[in-house]
């Protein structure tokens, strides 16, 4: 079977979770004998953090400006019988409407950010990766998250047939390793920055790094602010790749998911980077452990 994808990036987890997750479900589908093609659009931030050139597993397409992808996405299309577009895709409405309009047999809509999508609908803001026709001509729309965000997306954006893929991680990569000195700690935390996290940030990390000068706290991520209030016994890593991310979990005795508040307002809590800690047997503690699946 040979798959086109349409996503955020692949190439780069810098400020974002979407490549560990496709990473390992391109990988998979690979090792089961399909042919996946995704297309990225080559943006100057990601360029910059990039943690994947290429892969022996699928066919990485990085392109400039969607028209001069068009040509290559054509062509890949014509031979495709699952063509999917993804949430946050910069591109995503151009793509949405070139595979509605192929002959492509199956067409995907996959939303990697089901309950943010949701809200901002609630909200009446907009969504960029959302075409204005809403989801309904897609033969099957995935959603990150189960339960009441299948109903969001039939009720809010026309999808008619649903199903959830839910977050992962590639057995093959996270599993217990070695600590590293690099990444040694009392409490650890990996994640980008984001608004609506800094509230359970500040109260199960910072306030219990200032109580415990004498502990070790670290952060991996991206885009945290130069007002960040950082203390002394807090250390940052910039950037951890996904390669490294068993290394981070193995070297600290305890690690912290926080979940968006949109998701934990949907009741979902983070699984696969919980997932990733459990593997190197590392104590999790999540500000949000209802509807952990």
């Amino acid at each position: 079977m040979k798959l086109v994808i349409f996503g955020l990036s692949i190439s780069s987890s810098w400020g974002n979770g979407h490549a560990t997750i496709w990473r390992g479900l391109c990988g998979a589908l690979a090792r089961q004998g399909h042919d996946v093609t995704f297309f990225e659009r080559d943006v100057p931030y990601y360029a910059a953090h990039r943690d994947l050139q290429n892969s022996d597993d699928y066919e990485l397409v990085l392109y400039s400006e969607w028209n001069d992808a068009e040509p290559r996405v054509r062509e890949a299309l014509r031979s495709a019988e699952i063509a999917m577009v993804t949430s946050y895709c910069p591109d995503a409405v151009c793509a949405s409407d070139m595979i509605l309009n192929s002959a492509v047999p199956r067409r995907v809509f996959y939303d990697l950010d089901t309950p943010v999508t949701l809200e901002r609908l609630e909200q009446e803001q907009a969504v960029e990766y959302i075409p204005p026709y809403g989801l309904e001509p897609f033969d099957l729309v995935l959603s990150y998250t189960g339960g009441r965000a299948l109903e969001g997306l039939q009720s809010g954006l026309g999808a008619r047939r649903v199903a959830p893929l839910y977050g992962s991680v590639d057995p093959d990569l996270h599993k217990p390793v070695d600590p590293s000195p690099q990444y040694s700690a009392d409490l650890s935390y990996l994640g980008t920055y984001a608004p609506d996290r800094q509230q359970a940030l500040e109260q199960l990390f910072l306030e219990p790094a200032r109580r415990a000068p004498g502990k070790k706290f670290v952060i991996g991520g991206a885009l945290y602010p130069e007002d960040f209030p950082w203390s002394e016994n807090t250390w940052f890593v910039r950037h951890v790749p996904p390669a490294l991310h068993p290394a981070f979990y193995c070297s600290s005795k305890l690690t912290l998911s926080v979940t968006r508040s949109a998701m934990a307002e949907m009741g979902y809590c983070p699984s696969g980077r919980l997932f990733e800690a459990a593997a190197c047997e590392t104590p999790v503690v999540s500000d949000h452990w209802e509807g952990l699946e």
